[in-house]
């Protein structure tokens, strides 16, 4: 057994804000981040109800520019960011040469020749990792601002409303999955209409600085009728609603993006090579040997992350996520499954405490906006 101390974990730049709120922080992706402030429920409803503020500065920030950067992004990446307009994302991901997940990632085109990248934080030093290695030979350098960067995200129906009187960029203007720059509470920043959490929302880079007063700024906006704050918690659970994957649940290096249920963001007409082309294609043709699926609990129970899937006496995959919706009042899951398994409507069991529940295969997402 190592006597070396556990490695302390990285602190967002907003940590002292979310102390004076009184929120329970807990260890994510190598940072101390906010877990809840006054309940998982309450928050979750929030944003589905109104808004709320989430600290994200924890993700990662990743710069490629240079006259060859969107080359090198289509080299190292499953998508093609050349075809992205200034001021336009998408969401794309990182494979290794046999096609597993690196990570989940959105790049942002920031101008002809400047992108941004944005990892999960647990694989932000592996994906700024890969990419330097990965744009070896082209004309691009690669500048990691993960630690320079604070990230807050306003999330809901009335984020838009919210934010309007404190930025000077055009919302009205700002398409999902658009990037501008302005400021926000004057403060220089990039306001990106992305988000986790399946509702309208906007996600604000900063310097790390202007973390704090950028946090205070948004939590007061709209007075007291403004956002409330939001942990991970409530993040985990509105992304599960909207049937978004979570890096080491639904994705990880044993998983390619057609079992994930995400073979569109694989772009296998671009012209050149990229890291996993060859395997993706086989699979692409083969078709995948396990599909996720979305489950809706008919039984008593909440199904768990490695809860097993049976149909009938034949194990038939896992459970990579599970929770009690709070906007739907069911237990919802995602599970990978065998393919024959996988239509929607099959009838599969889950175990529960040693008891097999019965789980309907349903259509992903659980939730969608306006619906």
């Amino acid at each position: 057994m190592s006597d070396q101390p556990a490695p302390s974990p990285f602190v967002s730049p907003i940590i002292e804000s979310h102390r004076a709120l009184g929120a329970r922080l807990v260890e994510f992706g190598g940072w101390l981040m906010p877990l809840q402030y006054r309940g998982i429920l309450e928050e979750h409803r929030a944003v589905r109800g109104a808004a709320g503020l989430f600290d994200l500065s924890h993700m990662g920030e990743i710069f490629v520019e240079g006259k060859g950067a969107g080359d090198a992004l289509a080299f190292a990446l499953v998508s093609d960011p050349r075809r992205l307009a200034v001021g336009r994302a998408h969401y794309t991901m990182i494979c290794r040469p046999d096609g597993g997940i690196i990570d989940d990632l959105i790049v942002y085109r920031l101008g002809p020749e400047r992108y941004m990248v944005v990892p999960n934080a647990a694989n932000a030093q592996a994906v700024s990792d890969a990419l330097a290695e990965r744009l070896d030979g082209f004309a691009a350098i690669l500048d990691d601002e993960t630690f320079a960067t604070a990230l807050v995200a306003l999330q809901g129906p009335r984020a838009a409303a919210l934010l309007a009187p404190v930025t000077d960029a055009d919302l009205s203007a700002l398409r999902y999955y658009a990037i501008a720059e302005g400021e926000v509470a004057g403060i220089p920043a990039l306001v990106a209409r992305t988000g986790y959490t399946g509702e309208d929302g906007f996600e604000v880079f900063v310097d790390s600085a202007s973390g704090p007063a950028l946090w205070e700024a948004m939590l007061a906006t709209g007075g007291d009728d403004g956002p409330a704050p939001c942990g991970l918690g409530a993040r985990d659970t509105l992304r599960l609603e909207a049937g978004m994957p979570l890096y080491g649940n639904e994705l990880d290096t044993a998983t390619t993006p057609f079992e994930a249920g995400l073979g569109r963001v694989v772009n296998l007409d671009k012209p050149g090579d990229f890291v996993g082309r060859a395997t993706l294609e086989r699979v692409a043709a083969e078709g995948p040997r396990r599909r996720l699926v979305g489950l809706v609990v008919r039984g008593r129970g909440i199904a768990r992350h490695g809860h097993t899937v049976h149909a009938g006496d034949r194990p038939t995959g896992i459970v990579t996520s599970g929770t009690q919706s709070p906007t739907l009042g069911v237990p919802i899951a995602m599970a990978y499954v065998a393919p024959g398994d996988a239509e929607i409507g099959t009838m599969l069991d889950i175990e529960i405490r040693d008891q097999r529940v019965a789980a309907e295969v349903v259509p992903l997402p659980f939730y969608r906006r306006g619906t």
